[in-house]
C-alpha cells in the first residue's frame, strides 16, 4: 500500500474515532446540537423592526461597492488561474458534466426558436401559435424544478440528474415523430417539466464544492452553457436542419444522440463531497442517538426562515428570465423577416451574439468576485441599455456588433446568477431552491415571445418587396429597455451574501474544537507512522546485516 493511500485511510479511520469519542460530551448537552442546528437559519430569519428595515435600505447603497480593503484583497482574482488550481479533476468533472446538462437544455430551446418559421409551415399554423409552445415550456419548468428538485437535495445530485435527462433524451427521439399542432404542444408540455428539473441539480453538482475563489468564473462558465447550446442549435441548424428533407425533426434526433452521452457521463461522475459529508453526519447521529432534524423539519424550517429571500430570488429571476427571452427568442424571427437576411447572413449574427454572451457570462462572473454580485449585474443592465438601439435598428455591422455586445451584457449579468443563488440559499436546499426560484421566475415571464409577437401586431408595415410583416424592432426595443430598467432596480434592493459557506453541516462535523482535535490526531498518527517506518527500517537493515553475517560464513554471495 502506498503512503498516501494509508495515510488517507488512516485520517479516514481517525476521523470517525474522533466523532465517536466525543458522542458522550455531545449527549450531554443537546441544547447545544439544537443551538447549532439552529445557527444556520438564525441569520437569514428577517426581523421587521424599523432599526432593521432602516439599516437595510441605507446599507443598499452603501454596501454596493466593496470597500477598499475588500478589492484590494480580491484583486489577485481578476486573474482566474490560480483559483482553478484548486479545483481537482474530480470537481472538473463534474463541472463539464453540468456545463453539457446545461448547454443541451438550451439546445432543446433554441431549436424551437430557431425553426419558428419551419413550423408555423409544417404544421400550418401562424407564428404566434408555435410561441405558445415556448411560452408552455417556460410555463411547466417549475414543476420539473419541484419534483427533481426535491430529490436532488434528499437523495444526492447525481442520480435525480441521470434520470431527468435519460428522460429528455426518450422525449427528444419521440419529437421527431409529431405531425400535428396538437400533438407538438403535448410533447413542448412534456419537455416542459423535464427540463425544469435540470438547472437546480446541474448548479448544485457543479458548486457544492467549487473552492471560494474559483466560484466566480465556474459560475459564469457553467452558466454560459446555455450560450453554448444556442450556438450549437445555431450551427447545427444551418449544418442539419437546412439541408435535411426532415429539418428541424433531424436536430432533434442528432440531439438525442449527444444527450445519451451526457446520461452515461452523469453516471461515471462522483458524488459531490457537502452532500455526501451531510449524510455521513446523519448517519453518524442516528447511529448514536444524537437528536437531529428530519428532512421534513428541515425544509419547512428552511421555508419559514428564508421564505422573504425566496420571494425575492422569484421575483429577481422574473426579470432576469425577461431580459434573456425578450433579447433572444424572437430576434432570429427579427432579423429574417424585418430585415430579410438570409439563412447564412443570421447564423452569422447569432453565432457572433452568443460568443458574446460567452465570453460576458465567463469574465463578469470572474469579475464578480472582486466587485460583487449586484454591482457586476447592475453595470451590465446599464451598458446593455445604452447597447439596444444598434441591436435593433442598425442592420448590417452595427446589428452585429450590437448583439454581440448586447449579449456580452445579458449573459454577463446572467454568468453573476448561479453563484448568486446559490450564495442566498439555505444550503441544505440549495438544489431546490434554485431550481424553483429559477423555473418560477420562468414562469412568469413565459409569454415574453407571445407579449412580443402580440404587440408587434399593433405595428403593422411593408417590407421592401411590399410584404406585410410587423416592426419587431420597435417591439423588442422597448421591451427591453423595460426590462433592463426593472433588472436594474431589484438588484439593487436586494441582499448579496457574497462568499456565504456551501457546507451541509448538522450537529459537530464543522465544530471548531473537533477539527483541533482531528487535526491533532493526525499529527499523532503521522508522528507514529514515522516511528514505525525508521523502526521497520532498523529492523530491515538488522536482518540484512544478519543475512551478510551469515552468508559470509557459509561462503554464499
Amino acid at each position: 500500500m502506498s503512503l498516501d493511500l494509508e495515510r488517507q485511510k488512516t485520517v479516514e479511520s481517525v476521523r470517525r474515532l474522533t466523532r465517536t469519542a466525543t458522542v458522550a460530551s455531545v449527549k450531554q448537552d443537546e441544547q447545544t446540537i439544537k443551538d447549532y442546528q439552529n445557527q444556520i437559519y438564525s441569520s437569514a430569519k428577517p426581523k421587521f423592526t424599523k432599526e432593521n428595515v432602516k439599516n437595510y435600505i441605507i446599507t443598499r447603497l452603501t454596501q454596493l461597492v466593496p470597500s477598499k480593503e475588500i478589492m484590494r484583497t480580491n484583486k489577485r482574482l481578476i486573474n482566474p488561474i490560480p483559483g482553478l488550481k484548486q479545483v481537482d479533476r474530480r470537481q472538473w468533472y463534474n463541472i463539464m458534466v453540468a456545463f453539457w446538462c446545461w448547454s443541451w437544455d438550451a439546445y432543446d430551446f433554441f431549436t424551437i426558436s430557431l425553426n419558428i418559421t419551419q413550423l408555423s409551415e409544417d404544421l400550418d399554423v401562424s407564428v404566434k401559435s408555435i410561441t405558445w409552445g415556448i411560452t408552455l415550456v417556460l410555463m411547466l419548468r417549475s414543476i420539473g424544478a419541484f419534483v427533481f428538485g426535491y430529490y436532488g437535495d434528499r437523495y444526492g445530485r447525481k442520480y435525480p440528474l441521470a434520470v431527468n435527462m435519460f428522460l429528455v433524451t426518450l422525449l427528444k427521439i419521440g419529437t421527431g415523430f409529431i405531425k400535428t399542432y396538437n400533438e407538438f404542444l403535448a410533447v413542448r408540455s412534456l419537455f416542459g417539466i423535464l427540463l425544469g428539473g435540470v438547472y437546480g441539480n446541474a448548479t448544485a453538482l457543479a458548486l457544492d464544492d467549487c473552492p471560494v475563489d474559483a466560484r466566480g468564473f465556474v459560475s459564469g462558465f457553467v452558466q454560459q452553457g446555455y450560450a453554448f447550446g444556442y450556438l450549437m442549435a445555431v450551427i447545427f441548424k444551418r449544418a442539419i436542419g437546412d439541408n435535411s428533407k426532415y429539418h428541424w425533426k433531424a436536430m432533434y434526433w442528432f440531439g438525442a444522440g449527444v444527450c445519451f452521452i451526457i446520461v452515461v457521463a452523469i453516471l461515471f461522475a462522483p458524488e459531490t463531497k457537502a452532500y455526501s459529508r451531510q449524510k455521513e453526519v446523519e448517519a453518524f447521529n442516528r447511529k448514536h442517538h444524537i437528536e437531529q432534524l428530519t428532512f421534513k423539519q428541515k425544509a419547512l424550517r428552511a421555508i419559514k426562515c428564508y421564505w422573504l429571500v425566496i420571494i425575492y430570488m422569484i421575483f429577481l429571476m422574473s426579470g432576469f428570465n425577461f431580459m434573456s427571452h425578450g433579447t433572444q427568442d424572437l430576434y432570429p424571427t427579427l432579423l429574417t423577416v424585418r430585415y430579410g437576411y438570409s439563412n447564412n447572413r443570421s447564423t452569422v449574427t447569432n453565432c457572433l451574439a452568443n460568443i458574446g454572451a460567452f465570453i460576458g457570462g465567463i469574465l463578469v462572473g470572474n469579475f464578480s468576485n472582486i466587485f460583487g454580485r449586484r454591482l457586476s449585474i447592475m453595470v451590465c443592465c446599464i451598458v446593455g441599455g445604452a447597447l439596444i438601439y444598434p441591436w435593433a435598428f442598425c442592420p448590417g455591422a452595427g446589428t452585429d456588433v450590437g448583439a454581440f455586445f448586447l449579449q456580452f451584457c445579458v449573459q454577463g449579468a446572467w454568468g453573476v446568477i448561479p453563484v448568486h443563488l446559490s450564495e442566498l440559499s439555505p444550503p441544505s436546499f440549495r438544489s431546490f431552491v434554485v431550481g424553483v426560484s429559477y423555473q418560477l421566475g420562468n414562469l412568469v415571464s413565459s409569454a415574453s415571445s407571445t407579449i412580443e409577437t402580440t404587440i408587434g401586431e399593433r405595428f403593422p408595415m411593408e417590407s421592401a418587396s411590399g410584404k406585410h410583416i410587423y416592426d419587431y424592432a420597435k417591439v423588442m426595443a422597448i421591451f427591453s429597455g423595460a426590462v433592463f430598467a426593472f433588472v436594474l432596480f431589484a438588484t439593487f434592493i436586494g441582499p448579496e451574501h457574497m462568499n456565504a459557506s456551501f457546507e451541509i453541516v448538522q450537529g459537530y462535523d464543522d465544530d471548531e474544537e473537533l477539527k483541533q482535535m482531528l487535526t491533532d490526531e493526525i499529527h499523532k498518527v503521522d508522528v507514529q507512522h514515522n516511528e514505525n517506518a525508521e523502526s521497520d527500517l532498523e529492523e530491515k537493515s538488522g536482518s540484512a546485516c544478519s543475512t551478510v553475517s551469515d552468508n559470509k560464513k557459509t561462503g554464499k554471495k
